[in-house]
């Protein structure tokens, strides 16, 4: 995984940071980089390298969640894996700030083997998504337009050609209070298929490759939602679907879109 590049308000290498906040040297930072899971503060001791670079990218993806309008404050969450690392945003901290010293991880039972911050409390929800699917990232957003589509329809209309993307309609996972293995039994029946789903009365769940794909579906159901609303609003007259076949010919095409190589 890429690291972002350095910038205000976004992480730069993990190394670099490291450095600054413990006001060493780059001896210093490098012999830092070489330990083994610790926790933040004295005696704090790094993650190895693809670790520390996943991380810097979680941070960035989730920084991006705010900053797009799709979770407001600590709301919502993100998570890579690494291996059999799962990496995971902690609950109840500002991801602004976040620093690399705030590593935090599990094993895919949920006991924590790096940092001392509480992981998010919709880790079930996380794991049980890498337990029975493919996915590399998860990233579960409290979005307006998507939460509110919940709130309504028991699965989005197929509004436009980018359902397909995703598997297909996508469904609504019935409601659960968050945190529940009862909400992460409901989101995966929501999932079987499809790499996206919306959550009654609570948001979004996406998943993919890698934090690009997954935010970008995040972010690609979330406009859905709000095409749909806007075109459900219009007085006397109600919008078009795709059919199956249409949405089928669409993922096909999709398939082949983008870059080779």
């Amino acid at each position: 995984m890429r690291a972002p590049p350095s910038s205000p308000g976004c992480l730069g290498s993990w190394q670099d940071l490291h450095m600054a906040e413990q006001g060493g040297t780059g001896q210093e930072a490098e012999g830092a980089v070489r330990g083994v899971p610790g926790t933040r503060g004295e005696g704090f001791t790094a993650p190895g390298e693809e670790v520390a670079e996943a991380w810097a990218e979680l941070v960035a993806t989730a920084r991006r969640t705010v900053a797009d309008g799709l979770v407001v404050g600590t709301s919502g969450n993100v998570s890579v894996r690494v291996g059999d690392t799962v990496l995971v945003t902690p609950s109840g901290v500002p991801y602004d700030r976040l620093t690399p010293a705030d590593v935090t991880g599990v094993d895919l039972e949920g006991r924590q083997v790096l940092g001392t911050l509480v992981p998010t409390s919709e880790l079930p929800l996380h794991l049980a998504v890498y337990r029975t699917t493919d996915a590399r990232a998860v990233v579960h957003t409290h979005a307006v337009h998507a939460t509110a589509v919940s709130t309504l329809v028991d699965e989005l209309p197929a509004i436009h050609y980018m359902t397909a993307a995703l598997g297909g309609p996508v469904r609504v996972a019935a409601y659960a209070t968050y945190g529940t293995p009862e909400l992460a039994g409901n989101t995966l029946r929501a999932l079987d298929g499809r790499t996206g789903c919306l959550m009654r009365n609570h948001g979004t769940l996406t998943h993919g490759a890698g934090l690009d794909q997954a935010y970008d579906r995040t972010a690609q159901l979330e406009w859905m939602c709000r095409v749909w609303l806007t075109a459900s609003s219009v007085p006397g007259l109600a919008p078009a679907l795709l059919s199956r076949e249409q949405l089928a010919e669409a993922g096909e095409r999709l398939r082949g879109y983008g870059q080779r190589g």
